[in-house]
């Protein structure tokens, strides 16, 4: 347990000393929507012409109490030097009418305007440091995430479910290669990391050594194997769920130290076999595999009144019992008796039943 410990810190310490520009290029947590750099930027000039022609026009009206000053030209240039404090000195009130409003008016103007250049100036030399910043506390704080490797048809798939499911978007981290697709996850509110998996660096980036569960969902199966290698050599305790085009390679990923292993080929060759049969099977499949309509599978605790009972006489359709982490079928004889600290499988509506009454 000691081993386990130091080696997790030390795999944060060994990222946390990456420089600022690795962890930008890598690691990029979603904001909500800001305007563009550059119009920020003109915006606040735009603010600083209006201080500037502002405090022309007041120097202006009051020419009379300034030496030198005869156009709005002059005026303006007052304006400039004065506001950037340069003041030359060619220009200057000399009547007690024309320093009372450079007292009371140009100088809180001065003051405003010199605070919008420094705090442009600010804004785009600290913007990556707080970036960087930002990556690192993420990176502290995230705890009992879940990361999904792969972003292609079965990651996307398998994002949809855990949000379908109530996971917030911010507890999950996707790592791909393609920065297009990462993209797309950024869109949807995701942490996303740029990297191949089958670097320990990038998993590390990731969080991996806290993560509670780790779904693989690579194009090949030799990638699925060593990514779970390295992932449960990282993470111990993580739960990994890896994908598999061929039953053959399915043993591999067990052996690798994957929890559950779906195998995406088989199973979607079983549904193209029983819709040419019956197809409404298939529709039914397809039913309960979608979360967001109709039924779908799902698990919760028994109620202290369900102890002892027989789960087919139950109100919802129980499929199975889970068990000191055990599944067993509804139809198995450990499933006849209902006890303390079971789980139940059992099919879900997911219509409101006063939707369904209208």
């Amino acid at each position: 347990m000691r081993d386990r410990l130091r080696d997790r810190f030390r795999a944060d310490t060994e990222v946390d000393e990456l420089p600022h520009h690795a962890l930008l290029n890598i690691v990029r947590i979603p904001e909500p929507a800001v305007q563009s750099p550059w119009w920020l930027i003109a915006r606040r000039m735009l603010y600083a012409l209006i201080l500037l022609f502002t405090t022309a026009w007041v120097a202006y009206l009051d020419r009379d109490g300034y030496s030198g000053m005869e156009t709005f030209l002059d005026a303006v240039y007052y304006a400039a030097v004065s506001l950037s404090t340069t003041g030359y000195g060619d220009i200057a009130p000399v009547t007690q009418h024309a320093r009372l409003l450079n007292i009371l008016i140009i100088t809180p103007l001065r003051v405003v305007f010199l605070i919008l250049l420094v705090g442009t100036t600010l804004s785009v030399l600290t913007e990556e440091s707080r970036k960087a910043l930002q990556i690192r506390r993420w990176r502290k704080r995230m705890r009992n995430h879940t990361i999904v490797i792969g972003y292609g048809t079965k990651g996307r798939s398998a994002v949809t479910a855990l949000l379908a499911d109530g996971v917030s978007p911010g507890q999950i981290v996707v790592v791909d290669t393609d920065r297009e697709v990462l993209e797309q996850a950024s869109a949807q509110g995701l942490v996303t990391v740029q990297g191949s998996a089958t670097r320990s660096d990038v998993l590390k980036l990731a969080g991996v050594n806290r993560a509670r569960a780790v779904v693989v969902a690579p194009n090949q199966d030799d990638t699925a194997v060593l990514i779970t290698l390295s992932v449960r050599e990282i993470a111990p305790s993580a739960t990994i769920v890896a994908s598999v085009r061929e039953s053959d390679n399915s043993h591999l990923l067990r052996q690798s130290g994957a929890d559950s292993v779906v195998i995406s080929s088989e199973t979607a060759g079983r549904l193209m076999g029983l819709a040419t049969v019956t197809p409404s099977v298939t529709e039914m499949m397809e039913d309960l595999l979608s979360p967001d309509e109709g039924f779908s599978i799902a698990e919760r605790m028994v109620v202290e009144e369900e102890v002892g009972g027989n789960p087919r006489v139950l109100e919802d359709v129980v499929l199975g019992v889970v068990r000191s982490g055990e599944l067993y079928r509804i139809d198995s004889a450990e499933a006849e008796t209902v006890e303390p600290g079971d789980r139940i499988l059992y099919v879900r509506s997911n219509v409101d039943p006063e939707e369904g009454l209208q």
